[in-house]
């Protein structure tokens, strides 16, 4: 049974693409995913079984190999880039907090704004590897 990695797959349009350990890539219906899976992420091992479909090769059958790799892991900014970023947050906390020493909370939209950055922030630092 060939195997291979999920290359892209969009629940949204109803397929994706298989790179097979070979270098070839199989086309990947919806409709070949096991019972219960929506959706795949890219690089998520599986092993499918070919037919010949009207554009080429197609994979059905497929069965997921392992755990699906973490979205968030792969999605992590790069060391330099999170330095720049942590910065760029210090900058924004120094001046709220001068604006609370001045009794003086940040506008609605600017509290907003810091929160989800905060949030964003602490979720890059806190990836379990």
């Amino acid at each position: 049974m060939p195997s291979g990695k999920i290359r892209w797959f969009d629940a949204k349009k109803g397929y994706g693409f298989i790179t097979a350990d070979d270098g070839k890539d199989v086309f990947l219906p919806s409709s070949a995913l096991p019972a219960g899976t929506a959706n795949l992420r890219k690089g998520a091992k599986v092993e499918f079984s070919v037919v010949d479909g009207r554009k080429g090769p197609q994979a059905m059958g497929v069965t997921l190999v392992g755990p699906m790799p973490s979205m968030v892991k792969a999605a992590r900014p790069k060391p330099d880039d999170m330095a720049a970023i942590v910065e760029d947050l210090i900058k924004l906390l120094d001046a709220a907090g001068n604006g609370l020493r001045r009794h003086r909370y940040p506008s609605p939209a600017e509290s907003k704004k810091l929160a989800t950055l905060l949030r964003a922030v602490a979720d890059n630092f806190d990836v379990q590897d």
